[in-house]
């Protein structure tokens, strides 16, 4: 059974930092590219950004790109997101997901796992 658990979400204050875990059981973690993704109240969801699985190449959206980083540990089967220079608009659930398939995408359909979701609130 596949399972994607994400944490560190919480309250932060506008420019200040989190960041988010994801671990992930049941699949072999290091065959998969990473994805996260966020969903504020009333919104679809939306691509963050992505990372092989090797950890050699990552993609961000525009919203997030030079203050948001993806990183991630095969060995202890989690992906990292750290956020720095957080701002309102940055408040959202945000979902780790698993894409099985060779290369990366920003689409959500394509990803085979989600984990639940934790929350991020940034006050402004």
């Amino acid at each position: 059974q596949v399972q994607l658990v994400e944490s560190g979400g919480g309250l932060v204050q506008a420019g200040g930092s989190l960041r988010l875990s994801c671990a992930a059981s049941g699949l072999t973690f290091s065959t998969y590219a990473m994805g996260w993704f966020r969903q504020a109240s009333g919104k679809e969801r939306e691509f963050v950004g992505v990372i092989t699985w090797s950890g050699g190449y990552t993609h961000y959206a525009d919203s997030v790109k030079g203050r948001f980083t993806i990183s991630r540990d095969n060995a202890k089967n989690t992906v990292y997101l750290q956020m720095n220079s957080l701002k309102p608009e940055d408040t959202a659930v945000y979902h780790c997901a698993a894409d099985r398939r060779t290369g990366w995408s920003i689409l959500p359909n394509e990803y085979d796992y989600w984990g639940q979701g934790t929350q991020v609130t940034v006050s402004s």
